[in-house]
């Protein structure tokens, strides 16, 4: 201890930044699933660069998001659910629970089938190695400890820097990137309109608002430490959609400019073969694993994080089998059913991992509403409660995200 006072104030800070690094990263690099590689895969074939400033605006949106979560786990030591049942009651609890698992089941089936479609463009079959690594994700959760596992996680994380050097590969068009990142293009199509709001589902989704507030409080993240989480927050939201920058910008160098129609990520990494290089298949390809890996993993965490919250059960890596049964009866089952379902023959794994998207931006508004009166109530936060800034931020995101939707409705019934 004597030794760390004396180190300079500079050096003590980014010593404690390091100590608490984990929640933030691993929550925004996780966001980057196989149903959101695919679905910015999609969006830069389908389009090229024309969603480029959409991901700009989610991402400071994504950033004001995290951090409200963040904070309100510092703040008060509790998870997202546990404040939903103390505040609004069962009801409200058992609704939100209810679309939590709807978008999470969708989400963990996805990232079962980005493990499969990885393995597939390598030549291993989805009935050898989706089994092995279900066991692998479940046996690393249940016999380490929070420290252990978060390590896991973040060399995880790392597989994301092959869609940089992925981008770089594809030799884009940099201008007219840079020109569409900072001005809006919007078509009145259904099409563009379902690829939009997956974008956004995809960027920012209702598990990792449960996640990042539950991990927070298992780190045990005070506010006195709250400045340097904050900034890991913030430099999350950041690299992740950093990341799926250079997603969009490889899709749309290779795929839109050559015409190439795809519905996976897997096709996106195989036509990049010959389009960019061999080795920009293999990156691509490698990025999906650790990201599909990384995803499965945690969204089946938050949802059992988030059902034991909400109903007083015992949760928490820390804890063993018999100190929290239902907590990894639920991860247990929740990992079955995610590796079960890719298991079957006839399923479309792009129906799946594009529809988990547009599911998580249809039903995050209600989400982020909780949030909104939750971190707004100063007998919960006390001074740390939102300032206007935020406030606006979160609310033109549940506005955009419901007149998206009512105009997909429309389109969809009323196509031009």
């Amino acid at each position: 201890m004597m030794r760390f006072l004396r180190l300079p104030k500079f050096s003590r800070r980014i010593l404690i930044f390091l100590a608490i690094m984990g929640p933030g990263i691993i929550t925004a690099c996780a966001d980057n699933d196989a149903g959101g590689i695919t679905t910015y895969s999609v969006a830069g074939a389908s389009f090229g660069y024309e969603m480029l400033w959409g991901l700009f605006l989610i991402t400071i949106a994504l950033a004001v998001v995290q951090e409200m979560c963040a904070r309100m786990g510092a703040v008060t030591g509790k998870g997202l659910s546990d404040l939903i049942r103390e505040n609004f009651g069962v009801r409200w609890t058992m609704f939100a629970m209810g679309i939590l698992l709807i978008a999470n089941l969708f989400t963990i089936i996805a990232d079962f089938a980005g493990i499969a479609a990885s393995g597939e463009i390598f030549g291993i079959s989805r009935f050898f190695f989706i089994p092995l690594m279900a066991g692998v994700i479940w046996f690393t959760v249940l016999r380490g400890s929070y420290k252990i596992v978060e390590r896991v996680f973040l060399g995880f994380c790392l597989a994301q820097f092959a869609y940089i050097f992925s981008g770089f590969m594809a030799k884009p068009d940099w201008s007219l990137a840079l020109r569409h990142t900072f001005v809006p293009t919007f078509r009145m199509d259904a099409h563009f309109i379902l690829i939009f709001i997956g974008v956004i589902g995809t960027t920012i989704t209702p598990w990792m608002q449960f996640y990042i507030q539950s991990s927070i409080r298992d780190k045990g993240i005070t506010v006195k430490q709250y400045k340097y989480e904050r900034l890991e927050v913030l430099f999350g939201a950041f690299l992740t959609d950093f990341v799926s920058f250079f997603i969009i910008v490889a899709s749309a160098a290779t795929l839109f400019k050559y015409g190439i129609h795809i519905e996976t990520a897997r096709d996106a990494a195989v036509a990049l073969g010959p389009l960019a290089g061999g080795f920009a298949e293999t990156l691509f390809a490698l990025g999906l694993f650790g990201a599909s890996t990384l995803t499965a993993s945690i969204v089946t965490l938050s949802s059992s994080y988030a059902i034991c919250e909400a109903f007083g059960w015992e949760s928490g890596i820390n804890k063993n089998f018999r100190e929290a049964p239902i907590f990894y009866g639920l991860f247990t089952f929740l990992i079955l059913i995610g590796a079960g379902v890719v298991l079957w023959p006839k399923l479309s794994l792009i129906v799946v991992m594009l529809l988990s998207q547009e599911v998580n931006g249809i039903l995050l508004p209600f989400i982020l509403i909780f949030m909104l009166i939750l971190i707004n109530n100063r007998r919960i936060m006390g001074k740390e409660v939102n300032s206007t800034f935020y406030n606006v931020i979160a609310g033109l995101v549940v506005a955009a995200l419901i007149v998206l939707t009512l105009i997909l409705v429309v389109t969809s019934l009323f196509p031009a």
